[in-house]
């Protein structure tokens, strides 16, 4: 059986494939953007419930990883996936603006996200100083948060 026709038919597919998606890609932003539909609603509608089973898991374990510098690679490794987690959940908050003082909201996510990603970067470079200053920032930015919109009640702590 002669497969040469059925594998070039396969190949010309893929690279046409290949070729549309790559095209429609945003290259100078890493990967492709996502438009915001229905599809995108929130499960939860409940804050509270979305905070606490969203962020409170990973904050807890990033607190106890950060009473230390990790010892090791393992340790380090933890410490970039919860970093990263935590920096990119922010990125479902903007979706859960309130109506009142919404601007304040995206504020306030937009600085959590962006002290996160300095902690996932921190955390990449082995940089223990760096990374927790970039956590206590962090967490004061989510403070922030919970004094305006929660009468200041879930501070975190370091």
């Amino acid at each position: 059986m002669n497969f040469t026709r059925p594998l070039c038919a396969v190949v010309v597919v893929g690279a046409a494939i290949g070729y549309v998606v790559a095209s429609s890609i945003d290259a100078s932003a890493g990967y492709a953007p996502i438009a915001l539909s229905d599809e995108a609603a929130p499960v939860e509608d409940s804050m509270h419930e979305f905070m606490e089973y969203v962020f409170q898991p990973t904050y807890l374990r990033l607190k106890s990883t950060m009473a230390a510098a990790p010892a090791d690679n393992k340790g380090w490794k933890a410490l970039k996936s919860d970093s990263l987690i935590l920096a990119e959940s922010c990125n479902l908050l903007f979706g859960r603006k309130p109506d009142e003082h919404g601007d304040d909201w995206v504020k306030h996510a937009a600085a959590s996200k962006s002290q996160g990603a300095a902690l996932y970067k921190a955390a990449r470079e082995k940089n223990f100083e760096s990374a927790t200053a970039a956590w206590k920032s962090m967490l004061d930015n989510c403070n922030g948060c919970h004094r305006q919109f929660e009468s200041g009640k879930h501070i975190l702590q370091p």
